[in-house]
């Protein structure tokens, strides 16, 4: 699309680029502005020409030699036009004329171009052309002289925009109302621009852009309408750029509390107590937090650096705090790895010695001994405690397995006198309950005899056969013990006497009761009886003790 295409320039004006962004095209216009050049707006119209062999004579005096005043454009001055002819003599002119063409806005020096401005946000549509109503609103704001000199009316008064010789008033006056719509446009599309994310970098940018384009533009139509917009547009920048800053206030603080969230969640793992500690999987989190630290800080809002240079440097405490006691925990672990490793070196020595002795109750009791001392050892490093275990465990199933087998031999030996000591068994449980004392000891005794000269039993049954007789041998030694019980002397001569020591005292007691009845005494009546009823009950406990043991 070609920068000087009206029709372009009118559909899609191109949002105000910032400050310092302009393209090097705009830049050497700007230049050629200040050496006091011709504007280049101000060129006159192309024009199509015919080919040479009809082109007419150009008159001596039809291009005046002497320089263009400012803001006056020649036709010479136009890039397009064809060059100065030498001066010929006059000639009669053919029919065959040059065809006038539209004026073309030419951009400028110093106001925004497609190049300059930068591309509206898609989802911005573009602001709309003047209307034709709107057109000749805007052309009611200016003027052409007869040289074709071109004014506008502001509230200053009138002033030059440019000078359009060769063209009618509405020609002059389209071509510089274009340039309002251009104007217009930037600042419609401003407007567009403030209810999307635009920085406020951009934001400054654009309106000292727009503030200079529209200081003295050479364009006609409401320009201090449209500088009233611009200034209602600053105060909505202002507070689009105050709700920004809340903005980013806001998103500073949650990205501080995040932040914070991660040096906690840091300081936590390295405040945890080494012996508790899970060495990898808090390792894995502090990485995980690292990684969320940095995408925050390359993704996320910037915050201050005082504040991110404190929380780093509680992050970076924790984490050293982490690594420190890390390498401390599995250096005193390596040490005591060490230690349990030679003492449990030493343990299996000691079990691959026993391994093969045949004394089995000392031998099994030694290995009971190590077991304790292995467990009390700790560990050493995993693959040396998995191949000490291995030997321990190989010298201790060596012994036990031979130990079992012996037991078994053993067993199979001792199952006959099982079988007798059953049947010695069911002898003596028979002897249950005790009806004839004498001839159930005599039994017994018997019993015993055979037993003991039956010999051992297997081991698993040992403590069941021993229980049973056990328990005949405790209800004969009852049986008898509740007998001395009953025949004993000395317990029958003490029951005797103390009945007749408490027939005395029931007989005196009689005596002081009939007395206190008689005096009518009523504290001796109620003493009397109570010491008598006691004694009676004494007498009779005594009576039957003494018959118990007849």
């Amino acid at each position: 699309m070609s920068e000087t295409d009206p029709e372009a320039t009118q559909a899609a004006p191109e949002p105000a680029a910032p400050a310092g962004e302009t393209t090097e095209a705009t830049s050497a216009q700007e230049t050629t502005a200040e050496a006091g050049d011709a504007p280049a707006a101000a060129q006159p119209p192309e024009t199509v020409e015919e080919p040479e062999a009809a082109q007419p004579p150009v008159a001596a005096d039809a291009t005046p030699a002497s320089p263009a005043p400012t803001g006056t454009v020649r036709p010479a001055d136009d890039p397009v036009a064809a060059p100065e002819a030498p001066p010929v003599s006059a000639a009669p002119a053919p029919e065959a004329r040059p065809v006038p063409r539209p004026p073309m806005p030419t951009p400028r020096p110093g106001r925004p171009t497609p190049k300059t401005v930068a591309a509206p946000t898609p989802s911005v549509p573009a602001p709309p052309d003047l209307t034709p109503a709107e057109e000749a609103e805007a052309a009611a704001f200016g003027r052409v002289d007869a040289d074709g000199t071109v004014w506008v009316r502001e509230s200053a008064g009138e002033r030059t925009v440019g000078q359009y010789p060769g063209a009618d008033a509405d020609e002059a006056l389209a071509l510089y109302v274009r340039r309002y719509a251009d104007l217009r446009a930037s600042v419609l599309l401003f407007e567009a621009r403030l209810s999307t994310d635009l920085s406020a970098r951009e934001i400054d940018s654009t309106l000292e852009h727009l503030t200079a384009e529209l200081a003295e533009p050479a364009a006609v139509g409401d320009l201090d309408g449209l500088r009233a917009e611009l200034e209602r547009l600053r105060s909505l920048a202002a507070e689009r750029k105050a709700a920004a800053e809340a903005e980013r206030a806001a998103a500073k603080a949650r990205a501080v509390e995040a932040r914070t969230e991660l040096v906690e969640a840091a300081e936590k793992i390295a405040a945890t107590d080494p012996a508790k500690m899970q060495w990898r999987p808090a390792g894995d989190q502090l990485r995980s937090l690292l990684a969320q630290w940095k995408d925050a800080q390359r993704n996320g809002p910037r915050i201050d650096r005082p504040t991110e240079d404190a929380l780093w440097k509680r992050f970076s405490h924790a984490r050293s705090t982490f690594d420190r006691e890390r390498r401390r925990f599995f250096s005193e672990l390596e040490k005591s790895n060490a230690q349990a490793k030679e003492v449990k070196a030493a343990l299996v020595a000691e079990a691959e010695a026993l391994a093969g002795s045949t004394d089995w109750g000392p031998t099994s009791g030694a290995f009971r001994d190590l077991m304790a001392r292995w467990k009390a050892a700790g560990r050493a490093g995993r693959k040396d405690d998995d191949a000490l275990w291995a030997r321990f465990r190989a010298a201790q199933d060596t012994f036990f397995a031979a130990r079992d087998a012996a037991n078994r031999a053993t067993d199979a030996e001792f199952q006959a006198n099982l079988e007798v000591k059953l049947g010695l068994l069911e002898q003596a449980e028979a002897l249950l309950p005790i009806t004839d004392l004498t001839s159930a000891k005599a039994t017994l005794r018997d019993i015993q005899a055979k037993w003991d000269a039956a010999g051992k039993v297997p081991r698993g049954d040992l403590q069941r056969v021993e229980g049973r007789l056990r328990a005949v041998e405790q209800a004969v030694r009852d049986a008898d013990q509740a007998h001395w019980r009953r025949t004993n002397p000395e317990t029958r001569a003490r029951a005797e006497g103390a009945a007749a020591q408490l027939y005395a005292a029931i007989a005196a007691l009689e005596d002081d009761l009939e007395k206190a009845r008689r005096t009518n005494d009523a504290r001796r009546i109620k003493e009397a009886t109570q010491a008598l009823e006691a004694r009676r009950s004494w007498l009779e406990q005594v009576e039957r003790a003494a018959a118990e043991s007849r």
